[in-house]
């Protein structure tokens, strides 16, 4: 019972920390609501007789120690006489706030599912998906008026320091400005401004064998515009039909480290040949692969930050209502890298619905079989998350080498001897050994010996803490 004494401990320094937050109040009340919340859930386990508590429940336990402790520094950091200053170093406290809040709400479903407590009717609605995304854009809304105001004033009392410091301020106010999480909409054509070429020419930045990518404006804000040039049909109704219902499904996987989708535009609806496009947020440095490909000098730190948000991203596509859901094509080029190296899953942006848009092609799915696990090589149907955990592994191992993985295999039977049959695992040399055994474990020959990607995102979570505090 080591652990319940020591949440209620950091649950109690939670509370007197709240009191004196001086920016961000509202979330970090609501953090502090939910934490009592679980905590009269943790309760009741004193209650039982020593032996009736599960593994899963005491692994729980442990685990909300962890998100408790990341609470706690969520809550100094505002305390803090320097608070201003680290919210314009990082610019990411909607980040913290939003994954805080999903390992909170993952530690409830889990405590109060397997202790089948009455008192647990009476706390779900606080952690019902549809309360707890109200709750939270009210608190965003004012917690961001307040800070907005907080930083003009601090800009206008630091006028005479460096250029520098200007430009952060800036930059922090410019990301306030995002639009607001409105949920996935239909957008209107007038709504959205693209970068142009020479002020006269639309250019797209990426290319597909039935789509462009063009960078443009969404109320004032930068997005990626993508426009399908081969739909397999022009039907607006049928469009709209499969859009609403790949909404829902999107609306689980909003997160910090997944791609976040604002909506839908059609362009001439009524012409002969009528378009649409998927706005997607735009991410300034690419595609994992390219700023790999860089040449970009990396330190242990951020490779640690970016094998982090990359297991969050599949961690919470796994972790999602439909316990079957997977992504399809765990790669390299499927992250996308934003301001300030933070990794986003994408690649799976409305799938079925394009899938039901594009032509048939010959072949079906196109898997890059380098990123294939010993047990889809053998087999093309043993598809699984355990796949992906092994997929991202080999992405991991990117990170921490810069390398493309098999570089001189060439056919997807070569890869097959060297992973299945000769079941051979590239080098990994000059890695910390905590990464390095993270790597090894999602590579594991056998799909049990992989850890879930709630496990590996904990794991990196708390090696990143852990390096940023030496």
């Amino acid at each position: 019972m080591d652990n319940i004494e020591l949440i209620a401990s950091i649950a109690s320094q939670i509370y007197s920390l709240v009191e004196n937050v001086k920016a961000n109040k509202k979330r970090c009340r609501r953090v502090c609501v939910r934490v009592k919340a679980l905590e009269r859930l943790v309760k009741s386990i004193q209650q039982r007789k020593k032996g009736q508590t599960s593994a899963d429940v005491e692994r729980c336990l442990e685990e909300l120690s962890i998100t408790l402790q990341s609470a706690k520094e969520v809550m100094e950091k505002y305390c803090g006489a320097s608070f201003m200053m680290r919210v314009l170093k990082s610019g990411s406290h909607e980040d913290e706030f939003n994954t805080l809040n999903d390992l909170l709400n993952d530690a409830f479903q889990i405590l109060s599912g397997s202790l089948q407590v009455e008192q647990g009717n009476v706390l779900l609605k606080g952690f019902e998906q549809s309360t707890r995304e109200k709750e939270d854009e009210q608190d965003r809304k004012q917690d961001d008026s307040e800070l907005k105001i907080l930083l003009l004033q601090y800009m206008e009392e630091q006028q005479k320091l460096a250029h520098k410091l200007q430009e952060d301020i800036i930059k922090v106010l410019k990301v306030l400005e995002k639009p607001y999480d409105e949920g996935i909409q239909i957008i209107k054509q007038q709504e959205l401004k693209y970068e142009l070429v020479d002020g006269l020419t639309k250019k797209p930045f990426m290319t597909t064998p039935t789509s462009e990518v063009y960078r443009g404006e969404y109320r004032s804000f930068p997005v990626a515009i993508k426009r399908y040039t081969d739909p397999a049909t022009t039907c607006i109704s049928e469009v709209k039909r499969c859009f609403k219902k790949d909404v829902e499904t999107m609306k689980v996987f909003q997160s910090p480290n997944i791609l976040r989708m604002y909506g839908i535009c059609f362009k001439d609806e009524t012409g002969p040949k009528p378009q649409f496009l998927i706005i997607m947020e735009y991410c300034e440095k690419g595609s994992l692969r390219e700023v790999l490909d860089s040449g970009c000098i990396l330190s242990w730190n951020q490779k640690a930050r970016m094998c982090r948000d990359a297991a969050l991203g599949l961690y919470r596509l796994h972790q999602s209502e439909d316990k079957s859901k997977v992504h399809g094509c765990i790669n390299s080029s499927n992250f996308l890298v934003a301001d300030g190296y933070t990794v986003k899953l994408g690649g799976f942006e409305f799938s079925q619905t394009e899938t039901s848009l594009r032509k048939p092609t010959r072949g079906g799915v196109n898997r890059s079989f380098t990123y294939s696990s010993p047990e889809l090589l053998e087999h093309i149907n043993n598809y699984s998350k355990e796949c992906e955990v092994y997929s991202l592994g080999i992405v991991l191992w990117e990170v921490a080498t810069g390398r493309k993985p098999f570089e001189g295999l060439k056919t997807a039977k070569e890869v097959e001897q060297k992973v299945f049959v000769d079941k051979y695992q590239e080098r990994l040399d000059d890695c910390p050994k905590e990464l390095k055994l993270l790597i090894n474990a999602c590579r594991a020959y056998d799909p049990f010996q992989r850890p879930s990607a709630g496990e590996l995102a904990k794991k990196l979570k708390k090696w990143v803490t852990q390096l940023e505090k030496v």
